[in-house]
C-alpha cells in the first residue's frame, strides 16, 4: 500500500547523539517503504550555513541522499532552527526545498504544508524576530562571516531562545485559532500539517477542518504516516 511519512522538530546536533541514531534508524528501516518523505523544519538544531562540514551533517546528507536514489522523493521545508539550509545542501541530499506553505495532493486530497512558526502569531516578540532573519540582505551578510563566528552568533541566539521559551505562556506559543482558520480559507483546504509547536496530536475543526501538528523527537520518533486509503496514524519508530 503507498504511504508518505511527514516528520519534523529533530533538532540533530552533535551532542544529542541518541537522535540521531534514531533517524539513522528510521532512514534504514521505515522510511523506505514510503514514496515520499517530507521533513517539515528543524530537522538540525541550527543551521549556520550550507559550508559547514561535520560527522553529523555528513551522516544525515547520505541517509537522504541515498533514500532519494531508492526512489522515495525526498522534500524539505524550512523551521525556524534550520532556516538557512540552502540549495547546495538539498542537490547534496537529493531533496528538493519546499517555500514556507506548500500545498500538496496527498492520495486525492489537497493538504497545505507549513513548519508551523508562522502561525504562532500572539508570540510577536518572535514574529518580529522571524522578519528580521528572513530578510535576504541579513541572510547574505550572515552566511558571508567567517564560520567560527557564525558559530559563537548561533550559540547566543539559541541560548536567548531557550531563556525566551521559559518565560513565555503555552499560549502564547501555540497556534492563533482565528489565524489558523484565516490561513484554511486563504489557501481553501481543508487539513494543514505542521510541527514547530511539539505538540502531537490531530485536531478536528468545526465544521470540516483538520490540523495534525507533528510532534518532537526525544526518547522516540514522531512521525506521521498516511496512506492511499486516508488512513492515518503516529508512529514512533520502535513498532
Amino acid at each position: 500500500m503507498k504511504k508518505t511519512y511527514f516528520i519534523a522538530d529533530l533538532h540533530l546536533s552533535e551532542n544529542r547523539p541518541q537522535l540521531t541514531a534514531l533517524f539513522c534508524d528510521f532512514m534504514q528501516q521505515l522510511a523506505p517503504q514510503a514514496e515520499a518523505l517530507y521533513i517539515l523544519g528543524d530537522l538540525f538544531d541550527f543551521w549556520i550555513g550550507d559550508d559547514e562540514k561535520s560527522d553529523l551533517i555528513y551522516t544525515v546528507q547520505q541517509h537522504i541522499h541515498r533514500l532519494s536514489c531508492q526512489g522515495v522523493r525526498c522534500y524539505f521545508q524550512h523551521g525556524n532552527r534550520d532556516f538557512l539550509i540552502g540549495k547546495r545542501f538539498a542537490a547534496a541530499c537529493g531533496m528538493t526545498l519546499l517555500p514556507t506553505y506548500q500545498q500538496i495532493d496527498l492520495y486525492g486530497e489537497t493538504v497545505l504544508l507549513c513548519h508551523g512558526d508562522t502561525l504562532c502569531i500572539d508570540d510577536v516578540a518572535y514574529q518580529q524576530y522571524r522578519k528580521k532573519v528572513h530578510q535576504k540582505w541579513r541572510q547574505w551578510l550572515f552566511l558571508h562571516l567567517p564560520l567560527k563566528v557564525r558559530l559563537k552568533i548561533a550559540e547566543k541566539i539559541r541560548a536567548r531562545s531557550k531563556a525566551d521559551k521559559k518565560r513565555k505562556s503555552d499560549q502564547i506559543m501555540d497556534v492563533n485559532p482565528d489565524f489558523v482558520l484565516q490561513t484554511f480559507a486563504q489557501f481553501g483546504v481543508k487539513k494543514i500539517i505542521h510541527g514547530h509547536t511539539h505538540r502531537q496530536n490531530i485536531h478536528h475543526i468545526p465544521p470540516h477542518f483538520t490540523r495534525i501538528v507533528l510532534g518532537d523527537w526525544g526518547d522516540t520518533a514522531s512521525i506521521l504516516e498516511v496512506n492511499e486509503q486516508q488512513q492515518i496514524r503516529f508512529l514512533t519508530g520502535k513498532e
